[in-house]
């Protein structure tokens, strides 16, 4: 398995440099550059207003979604505000027997929507009064690259398949911990859902609206700054999968930057997750195939 994962990784390199030599990542880098060359000759002598919002509002959801994505933490604020019954209610939905987990983590998944993908709709709409398909929202184009995605999808799954035997991969996947005896349907499958829902707005946040929000001002280097606070929200994840996501984000953000959309990303990002899971489950000896639907 290891040599595979060797040869799967000199392959997938090799794959890049060949991306990085081609006409079509030239032409993409050039009209990036002379995109935002125009732009700063134009604007240049004055604040960019919207690359100043734009960041303050990534750095503002970044830590709403790391404080408020936290049930206890939030509970804990509602007491101090004396807001007892909402305390309360909370506190009641993560401590039901049966259904606590799937709440918990249905909490965190709507906190991550809010502020990645309504709050930056928001912006886009009321302050910049600009169209979502300038932001990667858009359809057309957007599976034009899909050779690329099995082929992201040939790399990465025996990489997963791999790296899911560690006891950090075990320790933190899969997010929905199924029960012993426990069907995988309907929950796990619920959590699944709403999971996927979640990576379209993390994609939508970092290849749509911060990329595509200032690329006018950094050109094709948006990519990169990007994948800064991309990276930055792995920490904590085992580290294997913080290194790759670096990898990840840039090529991830070159397709959005070509396609002008994000939905090759995000098709990506559910099929490894869900791939992921699936191995925890596999490794964990909870994926029984005859109690898959109970």
């Amino acid at each position: 398995m290891l040599k595979l994962v060797s040869n799967l990784t000199i392959s997938f390199l090799i794959k890049v440099m060949n991306l990085i030599n081609n006409k079509k990542l030239s032409s993409i880098f050039l009209k990036s550059e002379t995109d935002s060359l125009k732009f700063l000759q134009e604007n240049g002598n004055r604040i960019d207003l919207k690359v100043v919002l734009i960041c303050l509002i990534v750095a503002l959801s970044l830590t709403c979604t790391r404080y408020l994505g936290n049930p206890w933490f939030v509970i804990s604020i509602l007491d101090d505000l004396n807001l007892l019954r909402l305390a309360e209610m909370l506190q009641g939905m993560i401590d039901d027997p049966v259904n606590g987990q799937l709440y918990m983590l249905t909490y965190w998944a709507t906190v991550v929507i809010f502020f990645y993908l309504v709050v930056p709709i928001g912006i886009i709409w009321f302050v910049f009064k600009e169209k979502l398909s300038d932001y990667g929202l858009r359809s057309e184009g957007a599976l034009k690259d899909y050779p690329l995605y099995l082929y992201m999808l040939v790399f990465m799954i025996p990489l997963v398949i791999y790296f899911s035997g560690s006891e950090s991969f075990l320790e933190r996947y899969p997010f929905y911990e199924v029960g012993k005896n426990e069907s995988l349907f309907p929950k796990f499958f619920i959590w699944e859902m709403i999971y996927f829902l979640q990576f379209a707005a993390l994609e939508f946040f970092f290849r749509g609206f911060i990329l595509h929000g200032t690329k006018q001002r950094f050109g094709f280097y948006a990519i990169f700054v990007m994948v800064i606070p991309y990276c930055m929200i792995h920490f904590g994840k085992p580290m294997a999968e913080t290194i790759a996501a670096i990898f990840a984000g840039v090529v991830l953000g070159y397709f959005s930057l070509k396609s002008k959309s994000i939905w090759l990303g995000v098709m990506i990002h559910c099929s490894v997750a869900l791939t992921m899971d699936l191995c925890a489950l596999y490794r964990k000896s909870e994926f029984q195939m005859s109690g898959m639907f109970g």
